[in-house]
């Protein structure tokens, strides 16, 4: 057990001597979550795989297992830091707008669409990475009614819808949508 556990921290084979191709890291976790990232915006959601993560860090795919129990919680992981990047263009895009009015509101609605836009067009392969759907099961509805994926919490996905629905109903109180045309207004804007 004492050669496994000097083995597993410094690298070193059973004799001493460093293991050919051993390596150890300090906080393999979020390097495969890099790795994934980089693999994300190099060819999209079909790039995140697992395996490939652990070879870019230089370990093997058992030492990446034991920090992801499946591919789908590496994607999990990578689809949240798309959708982190995605609130931060958005705010980005909205936050130079100050005051009030339908002006103002409608200024920071085409920030909101333009750091979306601009998150899309810069990061093509993270944004698709952001909204896939594979391997990540079916769909459900928390209490608060915030769209959430099987095994997937809420987080950056319902932050960057959210900020939609808040911007509509800004335009509903400063008169820019009539009240009766704001239902379901936010799914016809993210659809777009």
């Amino acid at each position: 057990m004492q050669a496994n556990a000097n083995t597993e921290a410094t690298g070193a084979a059973a004799g001493g001597r460093p293991g050919k191709g051993r390596y150890h890291h300090g906080d393999l976790r979020n390097a495969l979550i890099r790795a994934a990232i980089e693999l994300a915006a190099e060819g999209g959601p079909d790039a995140v795989v697992l395996r490939a993560a652990a070879c870019k860090v230089g370990v093997s795919a058992t030492a990446a297992y034991r920090h992801f129990d499946s591919h789908s919680d590496l994607l999990g992981a990578v689809k949240d830091h798309g959708q982190q990047r995605l609130v931060e263009c958005m705010e980005a895009g909205g936050r130079e707008v100050r005051g009030s009015g339908p002006e103002a509101t409608r200024q920071r609605m085409l920030g909101l669409g333009r750091g979306y836009i601009g998150f899309a067009r810069q990061e093509p392969g993270l944004y698709r990475t952001a909204f896939c759907r594979k391997a990540l099961g079916g769909f459900g509805v928390t209490e608060e009614g915030a769209v959430t994926e099987a095994g997937h919490q809420p987080g950056w996905e319902a932050r960057s819808f959210e900020m939609l629905t808040e911007t509509l109903d800004e335009a509903v109180t400063v008169g820019l949508i009539p009240p009766e045309r704001r239902p379901g207004a936010e799914l016809s804007a993210w659809a777009m």
